[in-house]
């Protein structure tokens, strides 16, 4: 069911991408592991890998291991996280990834539905909560631990596949590489059924977007999980094609620090982290006040005018005062040699986009979905909009769906077509015909529209939208979007569907808001903090403000603040931090109903 099969220059399988890699850069560095006295980061080669990919097929190969037959890994972004890719790939079998913070359910929904053979977990601790799903999954085999030192562990695999080498079998471009599963921000995920061509093809596509002086020895900082399409395609496929080489961030609460060991070139992110980085900043300058906050302001002031063509003698050596006294520590804070950086995954304020470009960190941002391998547009150097996610990489093309009835004929479903389109859903022949058209374009559910340079634009996500009781239509991300960039503010969900104005939940960020409590000296206590009239005021202020350029009937009109974060581990964020709104609203309904009570 997949897409128009284009060819296009370089290899047509993951078998290929690896060992062409293998072949041209074999002493060049490919995976930094940060040391165990956490000052440095070791790294492996190349042909380091490869000769542990080797042992591994071999080992896979001895536990019966062959084409079509599944191997799952539960695990976070690692060395041995690509060995057991490129080993079940280099044996034409499929790879499935999990995240190691999944709930137990989840984790054995997936297995049984991929009906994986082996699977590979990360330590002991992961193997203590799947140890029994042998028994339970007809398919499950064996259990192997990668930190483990038994006859179950990793290393005995490879041990065996050195003593029983078995040489890799080029798969057809057709063959499925993998199944990704979605997020399953509503019921159970959907395996995605992704070719070999398809993945192949993306990184491809993807390398030939690049700037010209990005080639073999970048480096990125790897902490998108490889389990979800965007982390997989960009920093593992597409990196090994050009040669690059990826260090492994330690956790997300080591990052800053990691940057500034790995020194990474480029850097493949989500817009969360530049949002946070820009508030931190401006945080910052705001407590510190005096001639850094004046500093901070005069270079927004300039930077504007010299994106709208009034630049000048006193406008560059203004930016320069900045740029030294103030931008050039924030690039230091990335490692201080970033060429750029890849957003996607949810919208990139233009604002901040424009930021990061007037400090020299230039941010493109992409779009896609795990349908699409992931990436299907973007901005790169040559072609860059701020506000649009690009235009369609080499191979690719957009077609729009005006017959929906949108109030703007312009606007549709954007239907995707290119080689990196996906084979189907696994086991889903019914949901998988739902968003295909008869010509094989793939019905993505966003809405956008394409402007006059080819650059498309993402107007909402069409399950999301919803019509106010005024028969207006409501995008919330964008709105979510736009009040999360307050720095008082970690996440947000906008509901008004069928009432007569919109509310909001918001959770404060409590690292910004604590000290705000004690400076105005109300409790510390979160539970009571929420309750006082001060912050309540206070985060009314800041949602009005970021959404002042919205119509009066987008803003949110009430609100109702939580103490508790959205997270992973409570049910309302997903690995990849999208929101579950079904679980905002079983968990905080009658909150979010009582906003509606003196309508």
């Amino acid at each position: 069911m997949s897409g128009e099969q284009v060819q296009l220059p370089g290899p047509d399988n993951l078998v290929d991408i690896f060992e062409q890699a293998v072949d041209k850069y074999k002493e060049r560095d490919l995976f930094g592991t940060k040391n165990e006295e956490k000052s440095g980061y070791d790294w492996v080669t190349y042909g380091d890998v490869a000769e542990r990919v080797n042992n591994l097929r071999g080992g896979l190969a001895d536990q019966g291991i062959g084409k079509g037959d599944a191997v799952g890994i539960i695990a976070n972004n690692r060395v041995e996280w690509a060995v057991a890719a490129y080993a079940t790939y280099g044996l034409c079998g499929r790879f499935i990834p999990m995240y190691e913070a999944e709930l137990d359910r989840i984790l054995k929904y997936i297995i049984t539905d991929s009906g994986i053979k082996v699977l590979l977990v990360a330590r002991d601790d992961i193997l203590e909560r799947v140890k029994n799903f042998p028994d339970e999954i007809e398919t499950l085999e064996k259990i192997f631990v990668i930190e483990g030192d038994g006859d179950n562990s990793l290393a005995a695999l490879e041990k065996t596949g050195k003593e029983k080498p078995v040489p890799s079998v080029k798969p057809e471009k057709t063959d499925i590489a993998g199944l990704i599963y979605t997020s399953g921000t509503t019921g159970n995920p959907k395996g995605v059924l992704l070719t070999h061509y398809n993945l192949a093809s993306n990184a491809v596509a993807a390398c030939m977007c690049l700037p010209s002086d990005v080639g073999p020895g970048d480096r990125t900082l790897s902490f998108l999980p490889w389990a979800h399409s965007f982390g997989q395609t960009a920093e593992l496929h597409m990196l090994i094609h050009f040669g690059g080489q990826t260090g492994f961030a330690e956790s997300p609460l080591t990052i800053v620090d990691d940057l500034a060991l790995v020194k990474p070139t480029l850097l493949i992110a989500v817009p969360r982290v530049f949002n946070k980085v820009y508030t931190g900043l401006k945080d910052r300058m705001e407590k510190e006040g005096g001639l850094p906050k004046k500093l901070f302001d005069m270079g927004l002031v300039e930077s504007e005018k010299k994106r709208a063509g009034q630049g000048g003698f006193m406008n560059s050596l203004k930016l320069g005062l900045v740029d030294k006294l103030v931008y050039s520590k924030v690039r230091e804070k990335f490692g201080g040699r970033i060429k750029m950086c890849l957003s996607s995954s949810a919208a990139l304020s233009p604002k901040i986009a424009e930021f990061f470009f007037d400090i020299g960190i230039p941010v493109y941002e992409a779009w896609g979905m795990t349908e699409l391998s992931p990436a299907h547009t973007v901005n790169t150097y040559e072609k860059n909009k701020p506000g649009t996610v690009g235009c369609p990489i080499p191979g690719c093309s957009i077609k729009i769906d005006t017959s929906l009835g949108f109030d703007n004929d312009k606007e549709g479903e954007i239907i995707a077509y290119g080689p990196n389109v996906m084979a189907g859903y696994h086991n889903l022949p019914d949901k998988t015909a739902e968003v295909f058209t008869e010509d094989g374009g793939l019905r993505t559910g966003d809405r956008g529209w394409l402007d006059e340079d080819g650059y498309l634009h993402i107007t909402g996500r069409i399950k999301e939208q919803y019509k106010l009781e005024n028969g207006k239509y409501i995008f919330p991300a964008d709105i979510e979007e736009t009040i999360k960039l307050s720095m008082f503010i970690e996440n947000a969900m906008v509901h008004g569907a069928n009432r007569p104005y919109n509310v909001a939940v918001i959770v404060p960020d409590w690292l910004v808001v604590d000290p705000w409590l004690k400076e105005q000296g109300l409790p510390l206590d979160h539970a009571e903090a929420i309750k006082d009239p001060k912050l309540i005021e206070k985060i009314e202020a800041e949602v009005q403000h970021g959404c002042r350029e919205f119509a009066p009937y987008e803003v949110p009109k009430k609100l109702v603040i939580l103490a508790e974060a959205f997270t992973p581990e409570n049910g309302i964020l997903t690995p990849t931090l999208k929101l579950k709104r079904r679980e905002v609203h079983r968990l905080h309904d009658d909150k979010i109903e009582a906003l509606y009570e003196s309508v």
